[in-house]
């Protein structure tokens, strides 16, 4: 029997990303474009879409045959039926009937969910969760996205929005967060944060930050998440600093998540999870000091997840075939 293939494509704020998945989780082929500014309408984020999907059976030649279905992965709230996109904050979606709209145009079935739910999906079935029946996963990026596998099924809520984990409010009239609130999770333990924090250094001419301030050689828009991180990791100590201040606050939300939900393993994704144990580290102190019932209940894994830009086209994709009717292994 032929095996099947199945397309995923992540929509983030910079670039759709898309690739073709065989059934053991390998990406075959690849296609990517930039993403349309949020200002520009509806048709046009679809018109991309469709660019990405006709590149990659395009590649595949005579094996486009084989895909079964099409995945979409976007950051924002997406319905419990999976077909509508209610909100995204980088685009210009605002119930937007994303599946149909592909349907009609691609001629496959079209699946739809939240990109943290798509990238937790990936670890679950192929990387860092596996055999896991409790798993959470926390992204950090430009904020914090989550989601929650419960024995092999996406924990979506009751509204299909669960797993907005970076809106929970850490400190009461804390920095403003783009969601409107204030002192939400998001805010202190996310990439966003991180690069923050180090302009605050650097606004101060403090002399810790002299080997950072550097690295910019003189143009403050060089300053990035992947910037701090590299140096930290080549020991400058006032990026080790940032990094650990970041993992603090990880732990300390990750400890209010086990209070609430009590998985078997958390798995840290997302652009900032590149620094590795200069960030988990202090996220494992943290966590074992603020968990409610320390030393008297089991403490679930903290560990990095094994995808990073590709988790959400491995998820969505995945998933597309799932809900196309090809069994799990």
């Amino acid at each position: 029997m032929t095996s099947t293939l199945s397309i995923g494509v992540d929509i983030g704020g910079t670039k759709v990303a898309g690739g073709v998945l065989d059934e053991h989780g390998s990406i075959l082929a690849r296609a990517r474009r930039h993403t349309p500014h949020r200002s520009t309408s509806p048709a046009v984020v679809e018109d991309t879409l469709v660019e990405v999907i006709d590149d990659l059976r395009h590649q595949l030649g005579a094996d486009a045959e084989r895909v079964v279905a099409v995945g979409i992965g976007a950051a924002g709230f997406v319905s419990a039926d999976r077909a509508t996109v209610l909100f995204a904050p980088h685009l210009s979606w605002r119930n937007e009937p994303l599946r149909d709209r592909l349907s009609d145009r691609v001629n496959l079935p079209i699946f739809v969910d939240n990109d943290a739910n798509a990238a937790a999906w990936a670890e679950w079935r192929f990387g860092s969760g596996i055999g896991e029946s409790h798993l959470m996963m926390v992204n950090l990026g430009t904020g914090i996205g989550g989601a929650i596998v419960r024995d092999g099924q996406i924990d979506r809520g009751r509204f299909g929005i669960a797993g907005e984990f970076g809106h929970m409010k850490v400190v009461p009239g804390g920095h403003r967060c783009e969601c409107g609130n204030r002192g939400c999770w998001e805010q202190y333990a996310s990439g966003n944060a991180l690069v923050r924090e180090a302009r605050g250094l650097i606004a101060a001419r403090s002399p810790v930050a002299s080997d950072l301030i550097a690295r910019l050689e003189g143009d403050e828009n060089n300053l990035t998440g992947p910037l701090i991180t590299e140096a930290a990791q080549q020991g400058d100590q006032a990026c080790i600093e940032l990094l650990g201040e970041i993992g603090t606050w990880l732990g300390r939300g990750l400890a209010n998540l086990a209070a609430a939900l009590d998985p078997g393993r958390f798995v840290i994704g997302g652009g900032v999870s590149a620094a590795g144990e200069l960030l988990l580290g202090p996220a494992r102190e943290t966590f074992k000091r603020d968990l409610t019932g320390r030393g008297y209940r089991p403490e679930p894994d903290i560990v990095v997840a094994s995808f990073r830009n590709d988790a959400g086209v491995i998820g969505a994709a995945d998933l597309a075939r799932v809900d196309a009717g090809v069994p799990v292994d």
